[in-house]
């Protein structure tokens, strides 16, 4: 990997075939941040487990995430990517890292609490050191910078916590305390219009989708609730459909399309249509890549194996490091 402005490091728990709101929140930043970073991308399947209860789809997730990732641009041949069970020097990082925790300082973290009222009949003890884990992805491969979202801001904000710990603890700067770059995309709502786009909400529009699947549930988007009838104004502030315009449309034609909303000239129907038609048109590379792509299965595995082998290199000095320092033999 070449030295450009720093390493930076991001992971994302295996979720299969990737939606909007994952292309908009992360996948177009990860392939923007390799102009001027290195770049290590982990599919983290650890922290999959915290909250899985059908393990059989593991695989498939993963390997189908990885397809969108590589489709959207991100270059194994720059990036490493990764399964992040595939350097279990991971673990053994998170259990050192663990006896620098705080076990009160977990139960506190807003994301904890969260996943326990989600959950309530399965707090493990994965999900509790979930953090520590996620330091550990971090430090283990010595990040610079974490592009992170303001929902997981304290996280990021812990593992600088753990990382001061240690090194104040082992009495020498061993691990890198990671700098946040911060994420502004805002919340994706789903077809909804309500929650955040997700597949448990079945309320998101997969970036594989055809064409004609793109129109179809794109027309299913709730609009503004208040306007009831086509010669009703509308209200573009507060429709999802307009919200989604500003990143598949181009600056003049949303401004026509604002305009023409409030006036009533534009209804919610032909709305969503020239939507669709646009994000059909904004994905349509994206779509032929990824067919070319999948149509040799073992391609992805072989990307994925060699981001571990290049991950491993750079762990096993980590690893060779932290032992050192804290005196195991």
């Amino acid at each position: 990997m070449t030295n450009k402005k720093g390493r930076v490091f991001s992971g994302a728990r295996p979720t299969g075939r990737q939606h909007l709101g994952n292309y908009l929140g992360a996948i177009r930043n990860y392939v923007a941040l390799q102009e001027d970073y290195d770049c290590v991308y982990c599919i983290v399947d650890l922290h999959a487990l915290t909250t899985m209860e059908d393990f059989g789809k593991l695989r498939e997730n993963t390997s189908e995430m990885a397809l969108d990732w590589l489709a959207a641009g991100i270059r194994p041949e720059e990036s490493i990517v990764f399964v992040q069970s595939h350097v279990p020097q991971v673990t053994e990082l998170h259990t050192i890292l663990s006896m620098f925790t705080p076990l009160g300082k977990l139960t506190d973290l807003p994301t904890f609490k969260e996943k326990a009222r989600m959950q309530p009949h399965n707090i493990n003890y994965g999900l509790v050191g979930y953090p520590v884990l996620m330091a550990a992805d971090i430090t283990l491969y010595k990040a610079d910078v974490v592009p992170v979202g303001i929902d997981q801001e304290s996280h990021l904000e812990f593992t600088r916590e753990v990382v001061r710990s240690f090194n104040f603890r082992v009495g020498k700067q061993v691990l890198v305390e990671p700098q946040m770059k911060t994420t502004t995309y805002p919340k994706v709502l789903g077809t909804d219009g309500a929650q955040k786009m997700s597949k448990s909400l079945n309320n998101h529009i997969e970036l594989a989708l055809t064409d004609e699947e793109t129109v179809a549930r794109v027309m299913t988007m709730v609009t503004d609730p208040q306007r009831t009838h086509r010669n009703i104004p509308g209200r573009p502030e507060v429709c999802n459909v307009f919200t989604l315009h500003h990143s598949f449309t181009s600056e003049a034609e949303v401004e026509q399309i604002a305009a023409d909303c409030r006036s009533a000239k534009l209804g919610c129907v032909d709305d969503k249509k020239c939507l669709a038609a646009n994000i059909n048109r904004h994905l349509a590379a994206f779509r032929q890549k990824r067919t070319e792509l999948a149509k040799n299965p073992e391609y992805v595995w072989d990307v994925l194996s060699d981001g571990a082998r290049r991950a491993n290199t750079i762990a096993d000095q980590t690893m060779d490091e932290v032992r050192k320092a804290i005196g195991l033999p």
